[in-house]
């Protein structure tokens, strides 16, 4: 029988030709052919490099030669941009700057006009109670304390109305009668003031004397915010009057505000568990309360500069009460009152500086309504975390 053929295995790594084993490459004559065989294997890679460099310059050669196409032609011949651009930019940086160059001229003419007022009174022009143009005594104190007190009643009273109707109109009114609610809302905030200081002359104050008046008196008349006389004008109705004008105002930025809030927030809130008022609490009001401060930050300015509805309802008498019947005075209404018959230059003066007394008012108001609306971002930032 024939012995079957046995096939040779291949040689080990250290027996095949070229192959070097640890011993032979620790030597001197190991390390120069692996050094050859390394510059063997860089050597193309290095005669690459020319080659490539002419075929791109031959390649930019063509493409220079080549005339352009339609499209390259008309955007080639088409202005860059960069004249139209720094122009819009310009003009944008203008406009910026146009808003404190309006309020700087406006702080200029106030202080310059009312410097006679100034240098007669100084910073007691703004703690006097007196106003007596006969006498020449002017103080501002009375109109501070008017505008400051009518503005924070009518916020007082119009801020839990405005709430309540925009959540009503967003969550529980019938769609029926969701837009025509909505339409008288926003009409509220178009009617003239003139229109307001009427009603409230023919309507308002009646009812104030005749209905509401009594009532407070009986029982809120032990705190001495309200006590006789009670003529109908007065400190109180201008107060309503401001409330019934900012609402509008208030409810329809806060219902922005508050329909801008993701439904998944409420889905979430009601999804474990929550009341309608508790969604409305903790899934609505929380997130767009930002949007609510700003909101009263709108109307809280809009009190403070209003004129021709308070001056028709207050009452129009100079003095620091603690009765909201007795009349009053604002820093708006003593302007438009008493600028056309005011017959000296000191007397002109002094109601230009109460037009500055206003503007200041207003400026310290918007930086603490800032102050508060930092406060309730520190405080989001803070439970964030």
């Amino acid at each position: 029988m024939n012995k079957p053929e046995t096939i040779p295995s291949p040689p080990a790594a250290s027996e095949q030709p070229g192959s070097q084993t640890p011993t032979d490459a620790a030597t001197p004559g190991g390390v120069a052919s692996i050094q050859g065989a390394a510059a063997a294997q860089a050597a193309p890679a290095t005669m690459m490099k020319p080659l490539v460099a002419q075929q791109g310059a031959a390649v930019q050669a063509v493409a220079s030669n080549t005339p352009p196409s339609v499209v390259r032609a008309f955007l080639q011949a088409k202005s860059s941009g960069k004249l139209a651009d720094g122009a819009f930019a310009s003009l944008m940086v203008i406009c910026a700057l146009a808003i404190f160059a309006i309020v700087v001229m406006i702080l200029f003419v106030l202080i310059a006009n009312s410097r006679l007022s100034m240098h007669a009174f100084g910073w007691k022009f703004f703690a006097s109670q007196t106003w007596d143009p006969v006498s020449g005594e002017f103080g501002a104190l009375p109109f501070i304390y008017g505008t400051v007190l009518s503005s924070f009643l009518a916020v007082l009273m119009a801020v839990p109305l405005a709430l309540a109707v925009s959540i009503f109109l967003l969550d529980i009114c019938p769609k029926m009668l969701r837009g025509p609610i909505s339409f008288l809302t926003e009409l509220l905030a178009a009617i003239p003031s003139v229109v307001y200081g009427l009603w409230g002359i023919f309507v308002l104050v009646p009812i104030m004397r005749d209905q509401v008046g009594p009532v407070l008196l009986k029982y809120l008349g032990w705190t001495g915010f309200f006590a006789l006389p009670n003529f109908g004008v007065g400190m109180f109705t201008a107060s309503v009057i401001l409330a019934i004008m900012i609402f509008p105002l208030i409810s329809s930025i806060s219902r922005d505000v508050m329909r801008a809030v993701p439904v998944n927030q409420r889905e979430a809130v009601l999804a474990l568990g929550a009341t309608r008022w508790e969604m409305l609490r903790i899934g609505v009001l929380r997130n767009a309360r930002m949007g609510i401060v700003g909101s009263v930050i709108l109307g809280l300015g809009r009190a403070l500069g209003e004129t021709i509805a308070v001056t028709m309802v207050i009452g129009n008498h100079p003095g620091i009460m603690k009765n909201l019947f007795a009349p009053g005075y604002t820093l708006a209404s003593v302007i438009a009152n008493e600028f056309t018959e005011a017959t000296g230059d000191l007397y002109l003066s002094a109601l230009i500086e109460i037009g500055l007394a206003l503007f200041l008012v207003t400026i310290v108001v918007n930086a603490i309504a800032r102050l508060l609306v930092w406060a309730v971002v520190r405080e989001n930032a803070g439970s964030a975390h």
